[in-house]
């Protein structure tokens, strides 16, 4: 066991990231309300996105330490989320939402749907991933959404994998692309946002233009890319290069059914090629349990949490005193620099952009 490194990145931007649904074990969603005799135990809730997943055990935890139970609310995708936590404004329908990203921070800051809460665990984290001054909205993990490639089929054509955005335009990659829709998918608009960073917003769409007449493939989500049209050992499908996460390669050799010993996939992680997703936790204004909802903060972003989210949620620790096993380090690669959009820039443009994109490549 080792600590994580964090290197020094330039990055604004998930889940959300999104971030991958857990095949893990993790904790069942209880009721409202317990009941020990004819008491009933103090509850706390928690509004999450769907892909939200915990260890039973660590939850358990928190909740014998605080004499209380904790409730999750699944609430849709990211964006989903944020619209039913500000619909709920002032009268929210939950103690703390976490999931919030910075594709979409601007719009929850805006609407101040947070307390502020500056959690003394924030000392433990890097300034790179604090994106909200005023701390109503807290970092608690990240993951960078970057193309994949199948490694054996590269070898077997005697064919470059691509470094760059530009190489995608090449004949040789002609057919060789699935991404996502990035009106209906996280990751297909975290590759969107990396286009834009690259090209300028004056030229991206030329190069989404390019990317169609080599025959992109454009599917509505991850799954469908990864496991369906993507040729790697956990797709089964004909093309070798796939918008995917650069944790993607590391889990298809933690979970392969037997035994491997190298990942068969590998990320591109070569300069501003990845867009980088931060989420958060924020305690919603008009909580009546503020002091515990505060404790949960701390508790998310405490070591035992923050080892736990990687092989739940497939994604990565922002405290820094948080330890992974070798095995999942070793296969780890992280862009040095990743996409740079801020998160107002994005709120400011994020519709529009989805809109351009869909008139000039869908129709």
């Amino acid at each position: 066991m080792r600590k994580i490194v964090y290197r020094t990145t330039k990055f604004f931007i998930p889940l959300t990231i999104i971030i991958i649904s857990s095949a893990c074990s993790s904790f069942p969603l209880p009721d409202a309300t317990s009941e020990t005799g004819t008491e009933k135990q103090a509850t706390l809730t928690i509004m999450t996105h769907d892909s939200f997943a915990v260890s039973e055990d660590i939850v358990k935890s928190f909740e014998e330490e605080n004499a209380i139970e904790v409730k999750f609310i699944k609430s849709g995708d990211t964006g989903t989320a944020v619209n039913k936590a500000i619909l709920s404004k002032g009268n929210p329908i939950a103690d703390v939402f976490f999931g919030v990203d910075n594709t979409f921070l601007s719009r929850a800051l805006d609407e101040d749907i947070f307390l502020s809460y500056e959690s003394p665990i924030l000392n433990d984290i890097d300034d790179s991933f604090k994106l909200d001054p005023s701390n109503r909205a807290v970092p608690v993990d990240y993951g960078d959404v970057c193309l994949n490639y199948d490694k054996n089929f590269f070898l077997e054509n005697k064919l470059e994998p691509p470094s760059t955005l530009e190489d995608l335009l090449a004949p040789e990659y002609r057919e060789l692309l699935v991404v996502e829709n990035p009106a209906t998918s996280s990751p297909g608009l975290a590759f969107l946002f990396t286009t834009i960073a690259n090209f300028g917003e004056e030229n991206y769409l030329e190069f989404w233009k390019g990317l169609m007449d080599n025959e992109v493939l454009i599917v509505n989500d991850w799954e469908a890319a990864y496991y369906t049209e993507f040729s790697g050992s956990a797709g089964k499908g004909p093309r070798p290069i796939v918008v995917s996460y650069s944790s993607s390669p590391a889990f298809e050799l933690i979970y392969a059914e037997q035994p491997i010993e190298n990942p068969p996939t590998a990320a591109v992680v070569t300069d501003n090629t990845c867009f980088r997703q931060i989420e958060f936790v924020g305690i919603l204004d008009g909580t009546n349990n503020e002091s515990t909802a505060r404790k949960w903060v701390d508790y998310m972003l405490s070591p035992d949490f923050q080892e736990d989210m990687p092989l739940q949620m497939f994604v990565f620790p922002v405290n820094s005193e948080a330890v992974l096993d070798d095995s999942f380090i070793n296969y780890l690669n992280s862009p040095e620099a990743t996409a740079d959009i801020s998160p107002a820039e994005i709120a400011q443009n994020r519709e529009s952009w989805i809109i351009e994109w869909t008139e000039t490549v869908l129709r």
